[in-house]
């Protein structure tokens, strides 16, 4: 049985960056906080809480005085004033990338358009972008959300971690219902690595393992387009998962993660497929 890591697998420069910032923060003197889980990925969100890392889904009750550290998915404007005037210290831990979109779907609508956010309502970095696309803006993962009444100018962004096959649909569907189509295609390049390493390693692969958070979004996208190719994928949180049915007669075992996953959660799922063969 061969074992295949795809070519892009894994924690991107944001989740690395953010984590890099929360081990700092808890490395001084101050309590920290993240508001809500720092990335989404349910296991390094418990290895952070041994660390004395907590997570609040709200302001309310974090101390004054405490850090407060903004998830990578970042956040409404408000609440860092908001965390601020509460007399907290904020770490901003926002990937830049997402940042991005901010400032794409700020201008869009500065400039008169309405702003259509591809990505999935209520994700955290999708109510972040949709405070800079103004109070019209409208979310959309399907053409079927789309609004029936759309003005001359639309403008699109989309969450950074979406899939190209949803931005296309969209874009496709708007283009014959309005005059002027503005398209600012925020997929991040690690994202369309990974989809694009995952689809390429899965076509080759007898069975595919998917590593990474089930609460999130690119992960179980990469285990669709896994899935489209080789329909013996499996979607698991820890080695501690890995099932040896799901490898009789395999000759070659693919694996991916999502950009949440840490190189190191990889390695030990590498380590257990070594032990099965």
């Amino acid at each position: 049985m061969e074992i295949r890591i795809a070519e892009h697998a894994g924690a991107c420069f944001g989740v690395n960056r953010a984590l890099d910032i929360v081990r700092k923060a808890a490395d001084g003197s101050h309590q920290v906080y993240t508001l809500g889980p720092l990335i989404h990925n349910p296991r390094v969100v418990d290895e952070l809480a041994r660390g004395g890392v907590h997570s609040a889904e709200s302001l309310d009750g974090i101390p004054s005085g405490a850090t407060v550290v903004i998830r990578s998915h970042g956040v409404v404007p408000q609440v860092i004033t908001d965390a601020l005037d509460a007399g907290l210290v904020v770490d901003d831990a926002t990937c830049p990338l997402v940042k991005r979109v901010h400032k794409a779907a700020e201008e869009l609508h500065g400039d008169g358009y309405r702003v259509v956010v591809v990505g999935e309502k209520g994700h955290a970095e999708v109510e972040g972008i949709c405070a800079y696309a103004g109070p019209d803006a409208v979310v959309a993962i399907d053409p079927s959300e789309l609004p029936d009444d759309l003005p001359p100018k639309v403008g699109v962004v989309v969450q950074t971690t979406q899939s190209a096959a949803a931005l296309q649909a969209i874009v496709e569907a708007l283009r014959p219902k309005v005059e002027d189509l503005q398209l600012r295609n925020t997929i991040c390049l690690a994202t369309r690595q990974r989809q694009q390493a995952a689809a390429a390693l899965a076509a080759q692969a007898d069975v595919m393992i998917v590593i990474g958070g089930r609460n999130s979004g690119n992960t179980r996208r990469l285990v669709a387009i896994c899935s489209e190719a080789c329909p013996r994928t499996h979607h698991i949180e820890s080695q501690d998962e890995l099932d040896p049915a799901w490898f009789e007669g395999a000759r070659v075992v693919g694996i991916t993660a999502g950009a949440s996953t840490p190189a190191d959660h990889i390695h030990a799922v590498v380590a257990a497929l070594e032990a099965l063969r």
